[in-house]
Protein backbone atom coordinates (compact mmCIF):
# COMPACT_ATOMS: atom_id res chain seq x y z
CA UNK A 1 0.00 0.00 0.00
CA UNK A 2 2.84 1.99 0.74
CA UNK A 3 4.61 1.65 -2.21
CA UNK A 4 1.54 2.40 -4.26
CA UNK A 5 0.81 5.66 -2.60
CA UNK A 6 4.61 6.50 -3.66
CA UNK A 7 4.18 5.56 -6.54
CA UNK A 8 0.93 7.59 -7.36
CA UNK A 9 2.81 10.82 -5.35
CA UNK A 10 5.63 10.34 -8.03
CA UNK A 11 3.21 9.98 -10.86
CA UNK A 12 1.57 13.68 -9.87
CA UNK A 13 4.53 15.29 -9.16
CA UNK A 14 5.94 14.23 -12.62
CA UNK A 15 2.97 15.40 -14.12
CA UNK A 16 2.65 18.79 -12.14
CA UNK A 17 6.49 19.47 -13.51
CA UNK A 18 5.26 18.41 -17.01
CA UNK A 19 2.03 21.24 -16.67
CA UNK A 20 4.95 23.87 -15.15
CA UNK A 21 6.88 23.42 -18.14
CA UNK A 22 4.11 23.03 -20.87
CA UNK A 23 3.03 26.57 -18.67
CA UNK A 24 6.27 28.09 -19.41
CA UNK A 25 6.68 27.44 -23.19
CA UNK A 26 3.53 29.49 -23.10
CA UNK A 27 4.87 32.37 -21.87
CA UNK A 28 5.37 35.96 -24.28
CA UNK A 29 7.93 38.86 -23.66
CA UNK A 30 6.79 42.18 -24.69
CA UNK A 31 9.18 44.93 -24.65
CA UNK A 32 8.60 48.38 -24.32
CA UNK A 33 10.27 51.56 -23.83
CA UNK A 34 8.85 54.89 -22.77
CA UNK A 35 11.06 57.27 -21.04
CA UNK A 36 12.51 56.08 -17.29
CA UNK A 37 11.94 52.87 -16.33
CA UNK A 38 10.78 53.59 -13.04
CA UNK A 39 7.46 54.72 -14.18
CA UNK A 40 6.93 52.56 -17.06
CA UNK A 41 7.50 49.15 -14.29
CA UNK A 42 4.80 49.81 -11.79
CA UNK A 43 1.98 50.62 -14.68
CA UNK A 44 2.62 46.63 -16.10
CA UNK A 45 2.80 45.03 -12.55
CA UNK A 46 -0.41 44.26 -11.56
CA UNK A 47 -2.13 43.38 -14.88
CA UNK A 48 -3.64 40.13 -14.41
CA UNK A 49 -1.87 37.49 -16.95
CA UNK A 50 1.44 39.38 -16.62
CA UNK A 51 4.06 37.07 -14.28
CA UNK A 52 7.08 39.85 -14.11
CA UNK A 53 8.12 43.07 -15.08
CA UNK A 54 11.56 43.63 -15.42
CA UNK A 55 13.43 47.09 -15.76
CA UNK A 56 16.63 47.32 -17.84
CA UNK A 57 18.19 48.15 -21.33
CA UNK A 58 17.56 47.36 -24.78
CA UNK A 59 18.58 48.07 -28.49
CA UNK A 60 22.05 49.16 -28.36
CA UNK A 61 25.69 47.77 -28.96
CA UNK A 62 27.34 47.63 -26.09
CA UNK A 63 27.13 44.08 -23.99
CA UNK A 64 26.21 43.93 -20.04
CA UNK A 65 25.62 48.43 -19.76
CA UNK A 66 25.25 49.81 -16.96
CA UNK A 67 23.03 52.26 -15.96
CA UNK A 68 25.95 55.14 -15.73
CA UNK A 69 27.02 54.34 -19.59
CA UNK A 70 23.25 54.23 -20.85
CA UNK A 71 22.66 57.19 -19.23
CA UNK A 72 25.42 59.10 -20.86
CA UNK A 73 23.52 58.29 -24.30
CA UNK A 74 26.45 56.31 -26.39
CA UNK A 75 25.83 52.69 -26.29
CA UNK A 76 22.49 53.22 -28.17
CA UNK A 77 20.61 51.39 -25.75
CA UNK A 78 17.43 52.98 -24.14
CA UNK A 79 15.68 52.32 -20.93
CA UNK A 80 12.90 50.09 -21.16
CA UNK A 81 10.44 46.98 -19.10
CA UNK A 82 10.57 43.67 -20.34
CA UNK A 83 6.98 42.44 -19.93
CA UNK A 84 6.56 38.45 -19.62
CA UNK A 85 2.69 37.48 -19.88
CA UNK A 86 0.54 34.54 -20.39
CA UNK A 87 -1.51 34.89 -23.66
CA UNK A 88 -4.30 33.23 -22.77
CA UNK A 89 -5.22 35.42 -19.84
CA UNK A 90 -3.98 39.09 -21.45
CA UNK A 91 -3.59 39.89 -25.25
CA UNK A 92 -0.72 41.70 -26.60
CA UNK A 93 -3.07 44.43 -27.80
CA UNK A 94 -4.48 45.26 -24.07
CA UNK A 95 -0.55 45.44 -23.74
CA UNK A 96 0.14 47.75 -26.24
CA UNK A 97 -2.98 50.25 -25.03
CA UNK A 98 -1.55 50.74 -21.60
CA UNK A 99 1.94 50.99 -23.04
CA UNK A 100 0.21 54.19 -25.20
CA UNK A 101 -2.28 55.72 -22.52
CA UNK A 102 1.67 55.96 -20.60
CA UNK A 103 4.06 57.70 -22.97
CA UNK A 104 3.94 60.86 -25.02
CA UNK A 105 3.69 59.28 -28.37
CA UNK A 106 4.55 63.35 -29.89
CA UNK A 107 8.00 63.60 -28.08
CA UNK A 108 10.88 62.85 -30.70
CA UNK A 109 13.34 64.00 -27.95
CA UNK A 110 12.64 61.79 -24.99
CA UNK A 111 10.10 61.48 -22.14
CA UNK A 112 8.77 64.06 -20.21
CA UNK A 113 11.73 65.85 -18.45
CA UNK A 114 13.96 63.11 -19.39
CA UNK A 115 15.56 63.63 -22.91
CA UNK A 116 17.98 62.24 -24.86
CA UNK A 117 18.26 58.81 -27.49
CA UNK A 118 18.16 56.56 -24.12
CA UNK A 119 14.82 58.36 -23.55
CA UNK A 120 13.18 57.58 -26.59
CA UNK A 121 9.49 55.67 -26.69
CA UNK A 122 9.16 52.28 -28.56
CA UNK A 123 7.23 48.86 -28.89
CA UNK A 124 10.03 46.34 -29.56
CA UNK A 125 8.42 43.44 -31.11
CA UNK A 126 9.62 40.08 -30.93
CA UNK A 127 7.48 38.42 -33.33
CA UNK A 128 5.71 39.11 -36.62
CA UNK A 129 2.47 38.90 -34.98
CA UNK A 130 3.46 41.50 -32.52
CA UNK A 131 5.00 43.91 -35.18
CA UNK A 132 1.72 43.78 -36.98
CA UNK A 133 -0.31 44.76 -33.56
CA UNK A 134 1.80 47.49 -32.93
CA UNK A 135 1.91 49.38 -36.46
CA UNK A 136 -1.59 48.76 -36.11
CA UNK A 137 -1.98 50.34 -32.70
CA UNK A 138 0.29 53.15 -34.06
CA UNK A 139 -1.51 53.89 -36.91
CA UNK A 140 -4.73 54.22 -34.77
CA UNK A 141 -2.62 56.45 -32.41
CA UNK A 142 -1.89 58.63 -35.18
CA UNK A 143 -5.50 59.31 -36.03
CA UNK A 144 -6.12 61.03 -32.25
CA UNK A 145 -3.35 63.66 -32.72
CA UNK A 146 -3.18 66.29 -35.38
CA UNK A 147 0.97 65.95 -34.70
CA UNK A 148 2.94 63.24 -35.99
CA UNK A 149 3.57 59.96 -33.98
CA UNK A 150 7.15 60.06 -32.75
CA UNK A 151 7.32 56.58 -31.32
CA UNK A 152 9.77 54.28 -33.35
CA UNK A 153 8.23 50.52 -33.61
CA UNK A 154 11.83 48.03 -33.55
CA UNK A 155 12.71 44.13 -33.62
CA UNK A 156 13.28 43.43 -30.32
CA UNK A 157 17.36 42.51 -29.68
CA UNK A 158 19.02 41.72 -26.47
CA UNK A 159 17.55 42.95 -23.50
CA UNK A 160 20.12 43.70 -19.86
CA UNK A 161 18.13 43.73 -17.03
CA UNK A 162 19.20 47.48 -14.68
CA UNK A 163 20.85 47.26 -11.51
CA UNK A 164 18.81 45.49 -8.62
CA UNK A 165 18.05 48.97 -7.33
CA UNK A 166 16.17 50.03 -10.35
CA UNK A 167 14.07 47.15 -9.95
CA UNK A 168 10.30 47.94 -8.19
CA UNK A 169 12.03 51.60 -7.44
CA UNK A 170 8.35 53.05 -6.65
CA UNK A 171 8.19 50.04 -3.76
CA UNK A 172 11.70 50.45 -2.81
CA UNK A 173 11.54 54.38 -2.99
CA UNK A 174 8.00 55.85 -3.04
CA UNK A 175 8.76 59.07 -1.34
CA UNK A 176 11.60 59.74 -3.91
CA UNK A 177 9.75 58.45 -7.32
CA UNK A 178 6.40 59.89 -6.04
CA UNK A 179 8.67 63.44 -6.00
CA UNK A 180 10.41 62.12 -9.21
CA UNK A 181 7.34 61.59 -11.28
CA UNK A 182 5.84 65.14 -10.36
CA UNK A 183 8.17 67.42 -10.63
CA UNK A 184 9.05 65.35 -14.09
CA UNK A 185 5.00 66.22 -14.77
CA UNK A 186 4.26 62.63 -16.26
CA UNK A 187 0.89 62.94 -14.99
CA UNK A 188 -0.44 66.18 -16.10
CA UNK A 189 0.85 65.60 -19.25
CA UNK A 190 -0.86 62.19 -19.63
CA UNK A 191 -4.21 63.54 -18.47
CA UNK A 192 -3.57 66.27 -21.36
CA UNK A 193 -2.29 63.36 -23.92
CA UNK A 194 -5.49 61.25 -23.14
CA UNK A 195 -8.14 62.71 -21.64
CA UNK A 196 -11.09 61.72 -23.31
CA UNK A 197 -9.52 59.37 -25.87
CA UNK A 198 -9.44 55.70 -26.12
CA UNK A 199 -7.68 53.12 -27.59
CA UNK A 200 -9.87 49.76 -26.81
CA UNK A 201 -11.81 48.99 -29.37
Amino acid sequence: MKKTIAFIGTILLILAAGVGSVKADEMKKATFAGGCFWCMQPEFTNIPGVSSVVSGYTGGTTKNPTYEQVSHGNTGHVEAIEVTYDPAKVKYNQLLEIFWQNIDPLDQYGQFCDKGEQYRAGIYYHDDEQKKAAEASKEKVAGMFKEPIATVIKPASEFYAAEDYHQDYNIKNKTRYKMYRFGCGRDARLDKLWSGKKLAD
